[in-house]
């Protein structure tokens, strides 16, 4: 498990990464084409910053894009919302499954600049290749819960379900697989209920012994 400071070091450059999307969202809204350099002004960091993140304005706007897009949790789960986890992740994952389908195609473009980069070697300095999006609906998810499940089985829950709700879990569905739109979203679902499902009988098994 990573120290604290490098906990603090990882979350700081994810947050700097949030905050250029961010900014390039605003500035688009603004009916501007901005530059990389601009997007940095905006994001209040340097040039050399923007560009560890990002090698190009056009990854930059491809990404920006896709992060208007995808749901947050306050939007997901109201003050009314179900309080039982496979529920409120099944809703995670049927909102991100309609995101990703309504843009597949810049979602494969941004997996293809990424695995370019690692190709390349980028990641060598820990700047994040990706956005991280679905841990926190997940963790949003399962809040209302923490007590169903055991401190570590939670971690390895929330890390394993970040494996079935996502792009890549309906990219190897669609293009490995060969499967369609309704027998991917059934896989789905038996995988997420398996999988809390399993988290719970550790700490069942705990009380029994």
């Amino acid at each position: 498990m990573a120290d604290p400071a490098t906990r603090t070091r990882g979350n700081q450059k994810q947050r700097t990464r949030k905050d250029l999307l961010q900014a390039a969202s605003r500035l688009t809204k603004q009916g501007l084409r901005p530059s990389l350099e601009e997007v940095a002004a905006e994001a209040m960091v340097s040039r050399a910053t923007a560009y560890r993140h990002f090698p190009s304005v056009d990854a930059l706007m491809l990404e920006a894009s896709l992060d208007v897009d995808t749901p947050d949790a306050d939007t997901l789960f109201t003050a009314r919302a179900s309080a039982d986890p496979v529920a409120r992740l099944l809703r995670v994952d049927a909102a991100l499954h309609d995101m990703i389908l309504a843009n597949e195609v810049p979602l494969r473009m941004m997996l293809a600049h990424s695995l370019e980069r690692a190709a390349k070697g980028d990641a060598a300095d820990e700047v994040p290749l990706r956005q991280n999006r679905r841990t926190p609906l997940i963790e949003a998810a399962l809040e209302p819960a923490h007590d169903q499940f055991k401190a570590a089985a939670l971690d390895t829950l929330t890390q394993a379900l970040a494996l079935v709700i996502g792009t890549e879990a309906m990219l190897v569905c669609k293009d490995v697989l060969q499967l369609d739109d309704a027998r991917t979203r059934k896989v789905k679902r038996w995988a997420i209920r398996a999988l809390v499902d399993a988290a719970r009988r550790s700490k069942t098994n705990e009380a029994g012994m």
